[in-house]
This record gives structure tokens, C-alpha cells and sequence, in this order.
């Protein structure tokens, strides 16, 4: 059976989060159905990381086996007309080895996450990132960030529910953009690692934007990481202003 790796493209609001759920929609579930309109039967497939509720992501990447060969052009497109009219896309399709896998093969995650300061409410990115009314303070935050670089045991920065062996990561990059914005300002969090733990991302964004807004430094933030408790966090920011941005292999199958 040949495999193909799809790059995947989703606005995150009316799903349950990526995985397949019986009584509630989920970004699997609509890619699956869209096979079984191709090829009938059941389909599974799987993808590089389990994205929460009302999670985007720019570039999801989840691979599949089908029975018939598909040139990846048409498969692309007939995925994307049976998706309709649901937010999600495949913008990317190429058939891969037998031994390609859209989680294990991955060798790096980039997530990035949009917080936008400004009084007025949100119009054009309502559900796509996080507002706050007040004033950040960027070169604050990147201190703060800069506390978290590395190899740490991140137990403070992950859910009381995540399933991972082991709390200790590797953080590669964690960098903030302050971009102009129509009325205010936005800050562009740019995360980088092999791995993350569930809610890792939204907890160092939550953390980080009380260090923004004065009420943290990035000693407490030091000090939060090496308390090794979840209590020791800050806010956990909400979903929306988060996406998987890219996976990346030791070779780029879509190239």
C-alpha cells in the first residue's frame, strides 16, 4: 500500500482538537472522512502532533496508506474538495516510504503563538489569538524567555494530564517579535524543540505575559522552572492564539 505525508492546514475553532472523537468534531475525523469518500472503508491516520481544542496549525503533517496509487497532486485535490466546507486544507501531499512516520520520523516542532495587545476587541482575529487590553513590555518577556532555553526538567510548564515519560525537554528556540498591529501591538512567540509536553507552549506564553505586563520578572520565572511544581506557574494562556507553524524531518519529504 503506498503512503503518502500530507501538510495540513486548519483553523482550529469549530474542532475538538486534532484527534478523533466519537460525539464531537476533530481535524482527524474530517481528514478520514474524506479518505473514505476516495477509497471506502476505515481509515487511520496519524499525525506529528495531537493539537488541542481550538489549536490552528500552518503546518501539520499526518501521513496515510491508501490501496490505490495516487499521484500526490490529485489526491491533494481531491482531498480538499471532499473537505469542504470544513477550515481544513492540504496544502502539501508526496508519497513517502514505508517507513516514513509523520510523529516518529519528526526531528523538530515549531509552534508559534500570536498575542495581540490593544483596547479594541478583536475583529479579523477573533479565535486566532490572544487579546489583552493592557501594555507588554517585549525585552521583558524575551529575558524571561531566555530563562527556559535548554535542557530542563519542565514539570512546572506541563499539564497535571500529560502523558509523557518524562517532564525533561530540550528547548531550542523561544523567541518574541513585536510587530505593529492596527490599534496596538502584537507579540510573536516563536517556539522550537524535538518534542513538548501537553500545555507546555501555552503555559510559558501565560507565564511570559505576566512578565510583560510587570507582575513577574525573569528571576520568578527561574525560579517557577526550577520549583519543579505546577502550582509555581503562571496563567496558562488560552488556545486560540496557537499554532503548529512547521515539522520538520531529516528529510523534507514535500521537497
Amino acid at each position: 500500500m503506498p503512503r503518502y505525508a500530507l501538510r495540513i492546514e486548519y483553523d482550529g475553532k469549530p474542532f475538538a482538537g486534532w484527534q478523533r472523537q466519537k460525539e464531537h468534531p476533530s481535524v482527524q475525523g474530517a481528514i478520514e472522512a474524506a479518505l473514505a469518500k476516495l477509497e471506502p472503508g476505515a481509515h487511520t491516520i496519524a499525525a506529528a502532533g495531537r493539537t488541542d481544542a481550538g489549536v490552528h496549525a500552518l503546518g501539520q503533517v499526518a501521513h496515510c496508506d491508501l490501496a490505490k496509487d495516487w499521484t500526490p497532486f490529485r489526491l491533494s485535490e481531491a482531498l480538499n474538495y471532499h473537505l469542504k466546507p470544513a477550515p481544513v486544507a492540504i496544502v502539501g501531499c508526496a508519497l513517502v516510504t514505508d517507513d516514513f512516520h509523520a510523529r516518529f520520523s519528526a526531528v523538530e516542532r515549531q509552534y508559534l503563538f500570536r498575542l495581540i495587545s490593544r483596547r479594541a476587541p478583536l475583529v479579523h482575529d477573533r479565535g486566532n489569538a490572544w487579546r489583552v487590553s493592557h501594555d507588554l513590555d517585549a525585552e521583558a518577556m524575551q529575558a524571561g524567555a531566555d530563562r527556559l532555553i535548554g535542557k530542563h526538567d519542565f514539570t512546572t510548564f506541563r499539564s497535571t494530564m500529560c502523558q509523557a515519560d518524562s517532564p525533561v525537554k530540550t528547548l531550542d528556540e523561544l523567541r518574541v517579535e513585536r510587530l505593529p498591529y492596527p490599534g496596538g501591538v502584537e507579540f510573536r512567540f516563536h517556539v522550537r524543540a524535538r518534542s513538548f509536553l501537553h500545555n507546555q507552549v501555552r503555559s510559558f506564553v501565560g507565564t511570559l505575559e505576566r512578565v510583560g505586563a510587570g507582575s513577574w520578572t525573569a528571576e520568578d520565572v527561574s525560579r517557577a522552572l526550577d520549583a519543579k511544581d505546577r502550582a509555581a506557574c503562571g496563567p496558562v494562556c488560552p488556545p486560540e492564539g496557537l499554532y503548529l507553524a512547521s515539522v520538520t524531518y531529516p528529510s523534507d519529504p514535500f521537497e
